[in-house]
């Protein structure tokens, strides 16, 4: 197979993945996702490619699907690929940037599925920053604010409650 038809087969199954995110058929989704890296790992090393670009964009969705499908260990490990290379090679402005704000958006609900909040807090806030700091459009703007507001609000409410491991009661500190 020649190269040009398997870059073609890999991006068609890399949309697919995405049409299937948007009507919410995550486990469609997440197949077409590991269908697109599989087919991206027959193209030539020496070919003129971005394979851990493409990587990136196949497990930015597979990390959303996860998220959906409430496998966030799986989801965790799709989003920490993804934002190995957009964190050196981000740049909001440009259309990787939506990839690389959805990227930390399914780390944030991985980490919080999988109890740790503090992280998902700090993660939560990175992506608000990084959607208020984005110039170029965003589908659903103002809903994902909103939502990304309300999970940092409950989880700062959540963390408001606990002590800190160095904490003593009053009465401790005169036994």
């Amino acid at each position: 197979m020649k190269p040009l038809v398997q870059v073609g087969q890999a991006y068609l199954a890399l949309s697919e993945g995405e049409e299937k995110l948007r009507k919410g058929l995550f486990e469609e989704a997440a197949a077409s996702y590991n269908r697109a890296m599989i087919v991206s790992r027959t193209i030539p090393e020496d070919e003129a490619y971005d394979h851990q670009g493409f990587d990136a964009l196949c497990h930015t969705g597979l990390a959303e699907s996860m998220v959906n499908l409430q496998h966030f260990k799986e989801a965790l490990a799709s989003a920490d690929i993804a934002l190995h290379y957009f964190n050196r090679r981000g740049e909001l402005n440009k259309d990787e940037g939506k990839h690389w704000i959805n990227a930390v958006r399914s780390r944030a609900a991985a980490l919080e599925g999988t109890g740790r909040p503090e992280e998902a807090l700090k993660a939560y806030q990175m992506v608000s920053e990084m959607i208020a700091e984005r110039k170029a459009e965003i589908p659903g703007r103002e809903e994902q604010i909103r939502i990304i507001a309300q999970h940092i609000s409950r989880l700062k409410g959540a963390q408001s409650g606990k002590k800190p491991a160095s904490y003593k009661a009053w009465w401790e500190f005169w036994s």
